[in-house]
């Protein structure tokens, strides 16, 4: 099965990283957990941090990057994993989703508070994984 490294201008591996953001094993894409960082650190810096729902599209828009780098696109997202520092930024979190992704269909997702991310001005971080051969919008938006 090939296995190939993600390459994208809009969100590049780190070079002292020890990770990839961004992974594709046959048809399954498989990202790192994306944060807002460097927007939040910047923002938090001129004195405007950056909120949950700000910082929800900043990732998601690295995700989308990430997918599209990968050719494929945020349709073909199955699962999210949100990891947020406050489980009262939820809805916020839920509001950024829904702007982001419309009408739906929606990935499946699970949603974890967690105690701190890696720099104190985060309050979001996702990972997602994909497959190139599945496609979202072929799902019906309501419950038969």
């Amino acid at each position: 099965m090939q296995v190939k490294r993600v390459v994208c201008e809009a969100v590049p591996d780190l070079a002292h990283a020890n990770w990839s953001n961004a992974i594709v094993v046959g048809q399954e894409v498989v990202l790192s957990g994306q944060t807002g960082h460097p927007a939040t650190r910047n923002a938090a810096q001129a004195g405007s941090p950056l909120g949950a729902y700000e910082q929800t599209l900043v990732v998601l828009k690295k995700i989308q990057a990430l997918l599209e780098a990968a050719g494929g696109g945020v349709h073909n997202i199955l699962k999210l994993v949100v990891y947020v520092t406050e489980i009262s930024d939820k809805d916020e979190v839920g509001r950024a989703r829904r702007d982001f992704f419309g009408q739906g269909p929606y990935p499946a997702s699970t949603l974890v508070a967690v105690s701190a991310l890696v720099f104190p001005e985060l309050r979001v971080e996702i990972d997602a994984t994909a497959r190139l051969d599945v496609d979202l919008r072929s799902l019906p938006t309501a419950a038969p």
